[in-house]
């Protein structure tokens, strides 16, 4: 049985999926080759591109990449405070879903994904849109269901992926998705979460998934929650996620770029194990 690494991107307009397709791959081999006495040419990876449904005509000044510079890569040290935070964020976060609950506050959620994350809102708003994305990454996962999958989900794009999984749950529970690797992920946020429930009656692990990985940044605007491990249920097979912080090095933005997380010592780890 062979191995196949699915990605799907996340917010905001892209190049080409043949452009980006080959970024990510570049970033996941950068790091192989780098992280680990590894030399590695090649993996079997294939890129879920959705930005054209979004936006008319690709990115015409894409964020290209660029190779990590000499000594950027390095392993994030875990500390007591990690704990601490990780708790206080679990207690914020139960306070912001308890309030959404109460007051029922989605006039303002949507207000503000309109102004600030206009892919997200039209995903949830626009039924068409939805579910082509929704299509292409379930069309990928199926075209590989003779095949260990890897699925690396970036940002918006694991709010897709995880949909997607928990639709696939129920309509082809027979599939396997050998690993499940989010990153930058905003999964944690209340909106989501709520969102998630007018489809599910949990917000849980998907059924179909056998393990699933979380990589944050601290300094990642989008991951704002970077412990999922609260947030979701375990499957019936007992999966609940993992979490870990990394240093995103993406030497421009705030630390949220998907080449950054692609080639931390962390996600190498994990390709490393699949491959």
């Amino acid at each position: 049985m062979s191995n196949v690494i699915i990605g799907i991107h996340g917010l905001s307009n892209k190049p080409t999926r043949a452009v980006l397709e080959k970024w990510w791959e570049q970033a996941i081999l950068e790091g192989l080759n780098k992280n680990t006495a590894f030399d590695v040419q090649s993996i079997n990876f294939v890129s879920v591109h959705w930005a054209d449904v979004m936006y008319d005509d690709p990115d015409p000044r894409p964020d290209a990449y660029e190779p990590a510079q000499s000594g950027a890569l390095r392993r994030y040290k875990d500390s007591w405070l990690d704990d601490v935070r990780a708790k206080a964020s679990e207690f914020t976060g139960k306070v912001a879903d308890e309030v959404k609950a109460f007051f029922g506050i989605d006039e303002v959620a949507d207000k503000i994904l309109r102004l600030k994350l206009k892919d997200l809102y039209e995903y949830y708003h626009d039924a068409k849109k939805r579910t082509e994305l929704r299509g292409r990454l379930r069309d990928a996962l199926m075209a590989h269901t003779n095949s260990r999958i890897m699925l690396v989900a970036h940002s918006m794009g694991s709010i897709v992926a995880y949909d997607v999984l928990r639709l696939l749950g129920k309509q082809n529970p027979l599939i396997t998705v050998d690993h499940f690797v989010t990153i930058g992920s905003p999964l944690g946020m209340p909106h989501v979460k709520y969102k998630i429930t007018e489809e599910n009656h949990l917000v849980r692990t998907p059924s179909i998934v056998r393990k699933w990985t979380n990589l944050a940044d601290r300094r990642d605007p989008v991951a704002i929650d970077t412990h999922l491990y609260d947030d979701y249920e375990p499957n019936d097979f007992d999966v609940r996620v993992t979490d870990d912080l990394v240093l995103n090095d993406w030497p421009r933005g705030p630390h949220h770029k998907s080449y950054g997380y692609l080639r931390t010592p962390e996600f190498t780890d994990i390709v490393k194990q699949f491959i």
